[in-house]
């Protein structure tokens, strides 16, 4: 009787930790899809102010927040940061698709060995 239970709990532990590794996963994926949104909602935000600020004349003056304080800064300076705060957001964006397809591969993979456990389980049954 205890040498047929045993397998059983071995599946069971192994069932265990794939779901487990399977949430874990889904919660990764979870934050990706969010920074990812925030990120294109920060290049949207961004390009606005571009525009606004490509609108204006030469004798306006701009200011950049730096903290909790607004500094004068040259026009072309303003324009030049919010093209780099595009591009690294874009970047950053990159990094994440890329986490993400390894992170649902991951998650296929935790799958099929899920199933595989789950027949196996019901072969020996």
């Amino acid at each position: 009787m205890s040498g047929a239970s045993q397998p059983d709990i071995e599946i069971k532990k192994a069932f265990v930790e794939l779901q487990t590794q399977m949430n874990d996963t889904n919660q990764k994926l979870r934050i990706a899809d969010v920074q990812v949104e925030g990120l294109k909602k920060l290049i949207i935000h961004s390009q606005l102010t571009d525009t606004e600020i490509q609108n204006l004349g030469s004798n306006v003056r701009v200011f950049e927040s730096v903290g909790r304080m607004f500094l004068l800064t040259d026009m072309a300076e303003v324009r030049k940061n919010l093209s780099n705060k595009i591009e690294k957001s874009l970047e950053k964006i990159k990094s994440l698709q890329s986490n993400k397809e390894y992170l649902e591969k991951s998650l296929q993979e935790s799958q099929n060995n899920l199933r595989e456990m789950i027949k196996l389980k019901q072969q020996t049954s």
